[in-house]
């Protein structure tokens, strides 16, 4: 437009423009200031989605405008300005109502939206009114648009390039998923083309809530080539279902339609082989694009980027830039020819612009070289334009060729697609003779992988058919696993050949980990203590003295003494407990007390015993004493009696540790690791105070308490006074086949047996979904038992237990037993000795006695109707009165227990027949008494 028309409407442009937030607007609006009043404008409008406010394409819009304002170099003479309106998606009554309110103000361009029928009804409108329309959307329409410029190759065109790659691929059987019938639309054309008409094709629609079951369906028919036609939105969900059923593996092919693949993560598909394809718009590596990027990214505002983090601009900003460049070449070469008239135009009018047409004409004239490559029209649909082929390899995508419309395909590294089959390939496996992981054949002459056996060597069996590899395993040269040596600062063992070659396994550890890559942990274990299986106790003589400790037995028997006592006193205080001997007369003044101190120490020894005995308390206070003395008795031999069972029937072992604490307080049994491997690590780098006092013990003990070997550790344990610190795996493995070795304690730690690989081997993550599969299989368990648990090969120590420990009692058990039946017999027959000798001495002086003294006769007067009796005799005693004979009779009576003669007299002899009453007179007493005495006599001198 004219300087007169751009000076009378310039009010009108500021009143809808928006605010300049970004910062390529304020460039915009410097720009503006220093432009000469005679300069002509061009007003533009923009239509967007809600959802593209502030979007990587509304930026690349504004940075276009600002570009070229700013360079000068395309319109020296000419100002862009635009008016950028947001309508909702699939709203199109308010985007035409939008499009009609920026045609009021003499817009000469419209550009976007991106939404297909959003574009439809804003191209309905510039058609109408002969307003160029440009767009960077997929048009699926095949017939030409006279005012339309669409940047966005011909889907035609797209799809003879998806023909050529299949082609190339030599593809028989393919499957095509899309989303949505826009999607369907798109590849329809490739389903029907005659150059694929050999190649069988399947169409499956999925969208995030399917593509689980689409995709597990594929797997379970072999489908292994594979289009995808899904949203940007909706890649991430894609790819990570991909993983989750593992179908990322050399056998599938991947075609993605999206320009954007080197915008996505595909970190995770890397060192898996899985061949993706997709081909990109922008070359980024072009030196003229990284230029143009480099200056986008310096002038976009913060928090809001037109590229992503890998400094890469997807393929909708990079079309609606050039969209813009592209019109400002086409608004360049109509002004060298003649004026361009102002657009006074309204939809309610439904006139067209008269400079419409020609500017169209102009725009579809363009031949260019944009970001988005080479750039040329024909009918208002890009003919001209070129492909980047992608293939995903080890380290990132790369460009193994390209495609363009009327060439064909042109692949530049056909070994990217036509590499040996992985499943050819030999890896190196490094590992280490170790039971039961490891270990050489017995028998039969074998070779090569054939010499071994072993649980890791069946997984590994496992692992290479579901992967697809063959292998090569060899020994580590040093036969170690690999420790940091901080000295030399390099590795050894099987740490150090990874660096170099393919595979191995042993434990995970944070040190190797910085070095090499470890895969997921196929088995859990942590270090315990293997030690010897301590001797049986040996039963001592007096082992039934064992439930109850020493101090028990003496308590025991300071109660018995007590409670002997004190019944004893407190019968004698008690006057219930004094009886008359003769109940026939009951006003005697003789009474007796049965709990004599000799009768109480039986009483209670006899309660002690559960024997009882004779003597039965009669007081309150007796009774009392005596209940709770069998209270006392009750619980202690019930106490008793329930520990004998456990200690006579359960063999006892003497177990000098019970724990890693104990180790560490004690210096008498040495204990050791396997030299360079994770467990001496472990304990070389703890911080807990218990395991830095065992390493330094280990580190200082003399001679080495290091083992190079397994074996050689276990022979030390069997040797004694040797604990070995080992994985609990190996040493689950070592006791269920030795009953001589035991497990102490349980695990000082925790952590996972893994299969190592190189640092980025592509190999880590292929084995870590087979061990991940085999472990919800249950193979691994399967393996393990069948290597751990082998019914001929485990030691039977537990039935052995059972059979033999709890049914019978030995001698050692309970000899001491008839050990303290005969020391009472003996005790008892020398007491009875004692009693013998004690008393012949004591009664020496009367034995001496002459014959002649004792023929005394004695003559007895009983006078049995007197009332007073009286009795007489003629042994050197007169007895006068009753006193007299109750004393002779005493003193008899006692000659007679102790000096019984040879023939022992009866009752028969004395002609007593009144003795078996119950009662007698003192008188008969008298009589009984004299008889025996004569008897007596006659016997001693008899004998």
């Amino acid at each position: 437009m004219c300087p007169a028309v751009f000076l009378s409407r310039q009010r009108t442009l500021v009143n809808f423009r928006k605010r300049p937030e970004a910062l390529c607007d304020e460039s915009l609006n410097t720009e503006r200031e220093k432009i000469n009043p005679l300069q002509c404008s061009t007003s533009l409008s923009a239509i967007f989605t809600h959802d593209q406010k502030d979007s990587s394409t509304e930026l690349a819009f504004k940075y276009a405008v600002y570009k070229i304002n700013k360079d000068k170099i395309i319109l020296p003479k000419t100002t862009l300005e635009y008016d950028i309106q947001y309508v909702p998606k699939d709203d199109s009554f308010h985007a035409s109502k939008k499009a009609c309110q920026q045609v009021k103000h003499g817009v000469q361009a419209v550009f976007g939206p991106s939404d297909p029928i959003l574009g439809q009804h804003i191209h309905s409108i510039c058609d109408a009114l002969d307003i160029p329309h440009l767009e960077a959307r997929l048009d699926l329409e095949t017939e030409a648009k006279e005012f339309s410029i669409n940047l966005y190759p011909a889907q035609s065109l797209l799809n003879a390039a998806y023909q050529d790659i299949m082609e190339f691929l030599n593809w028989t059987k393919v499957v095509i998923i899309y989303e949505d019938d826009h999607g369907l639309m798109k590849l329809r054309e490739l389903v029907k083309s005659p150059k694929i008409r050999g190649i069988e094709v399947s169409l499956r629609q999925a969208d995030p809530n399917s593509y689980r079951q689409v995709l597990s369906e594929m797997k379970s028919k072999e489908f292994r080539n594979i289009i995808v036609d899904t949203k940007s939105e909706h890649m991430h969900h894609f790819l990570r279902m991909i993983l989750q059923l593992q179908m990322n593996d050399y056998k599938y092919h991947y075609l993605f339609t999206t320009f954007d693949i080197e915008t996505f993560d595909l970190e995770d598909f890397k060192y898996n082989f899985v061949n993706i394809t997709a081909f990109r718009l922008v070359d980024a590596d072009d030196v003229g694009v990284r230029s143009i990027l480099r200056d986008m990214e310096r002038y976009q505002p913060s928090g809001n980027t037109i590229l992503n983090k890998s400094r890469i601009i997807q393929a909708e900003p990079a079309l609606i830039y050039d969209s813009v460049q592209v019109f400002a070449v086409g608004l360049r070469t109509l002004e060298q020819s003649h004026a361009l008239r102002p657009a006074n135009i309204s939809c309610e009018l439904e006139h067209p612009w008269d400079g419409g047409l020609s500017l169209t004409n102009y725009i579809n004239s363009v031949e260019m070289k944009g970001i988005s490559g080479p750039i040329e029209f024909k009918e208002g649909r890009r003919i001209q334009f070129k492909l980047d082929l992608l293939k995903l390899k080890q380290h990132s995508l790369v460009k193994v060729g390209e495609w363009r419309p009327g060439v064909g395909v042109n692949v530049t590294d056909t070994a990217a697609f036509f590499e040996p089959n992985i499943g050819n390939v030999t890896l190196i496996v490094i590992t280490i003779l170790e039971q039961p992981y490891v270990m050489l054949k017995s028998e039969g002459n074998f070779s090569g992988n054939m010499r071994y056996e072993g649980f890791c060597i069946d997984l590994l069996k496992e692992i290479a058919d579901m992967v697809g590899f063959t292998y090569r395993i060899e020994l580590v040269p040093d036969g170690k696993y690999g420790v940091y040596d901080y000295e030399t600062g390099e590795w050894n063992g099987i740490v150090r050949q990874l660096m170099d070659k393919v595979i191995g396994s042993m434990t995970i550890n944070y040190a190797r980990e910085r070095v090499i890559d470890f895969t997921k942990p196929f088995m859990n274990l942590g270090i315990s203590i293997l030690f010897k299986v301590p001797t049986s106790h040996q039963a001592r003589l007096f082992s039934f003295m064992n439930p109850l400790a020493i101090e028990i037995w003496l308590y025991v028997l300071a109660a018995y003494v007590l409670v002997s006592v004190t019944m004893f006193v407190v019968a004698r205080f008690s006057p219930y407990e004094w009886n008359n001997p003769h109940p026939c007369h009951p006003g005697t003044e003789i009474v007796e007390n049965q709990f004599s101190l000799s009768n109480s120490f039986w009483f209670a020894i006899g309660t002690l015993m559960q024997q009882g005995s004779d003597l039965n308390p009669k007081a309150t206070s007796t009774r009392i004493v005596g209940g709770i003395w069998w209270f006392f008795t009750l619980i202690i031999i019930s106490s008793y009696t329930a520990n004998l069972a456990a200690f006579l029937t359960v063999e006892r072992m003497i177990t000098p540790i019970e724990n890693a604490e104990d180790l560490a307080s004690q210096t008498d049994i040495a204990y050791g690791t396997l030299d360079s491997g994770s467990t001496m690590t472990f304990f070389r780098d703890s911080m807990v105070e218990t395991y830095k006092k065992m390493w330094r013990f280990m580190e200082n003990k003399k001679p080495s308490v290091f083992v190079p070997t397994y074996e050689e550790g276990i022979q030390r344990v069997l040797q004694g006074d040797y604990a070995f610190l080992m994985e609990s795996t190996m040493l689950d493995y070592i006791v269920q086949r030795d009953c001589n070795l035991t497990q102490i304690g349980g695990l000082l730690d925790t952590k996972g047996y893994g299969i190592a690989t190189p640092m980025g081997s592509p190999w880590r993550d292929k084995i870590s979904l087979a061990i991940l599969e085999l472990q919800e299989k249950g193979e691994i368990q399967i393996l393990y038992d069948k290597w751990w648990k082998s019914p001929g090969d485990t030691c039977m120590r537990t039935e052995k237990g059972k059979e033999n420990k709890a049914n019978s009692l030995g001698v050692d058990n309970i000899g001491g037993v008839f050990v303290v039946l005969l020391c009472g017999l003996a005790f008892a027959v020398l007491i009875a000795i004692f009693e013998f000798c004690y008393n012949s001495r004591r009664n020496a002086p009367a034995e001496r006695v002459s014959a002649s003294t004792l023929e005394t006769n004695a003559e007895i007067h009983f006078n049995k109707s007197s009332a007073r009796s009286r009795c007489t005799t003629q042994l050197a005693i007169r007895i006068t009165d009753k006193r007299d004979c109750v004393r002779l009779i005493l003193k008899l009576l006692l000659l007679l227990y102790f000096y019984q003669p040879l023939k022992p007299l009866t009752l028969r002899d004395v002609h007593v027949t009144r003795m078996r009453k119950r009662c007698m007179t003192f008188s008969e007493l008298c009589f009984i008494a004299t008889s025996w005495i004569s008897s007596y006599q006659h016997e001693l001198i008899v004998h």
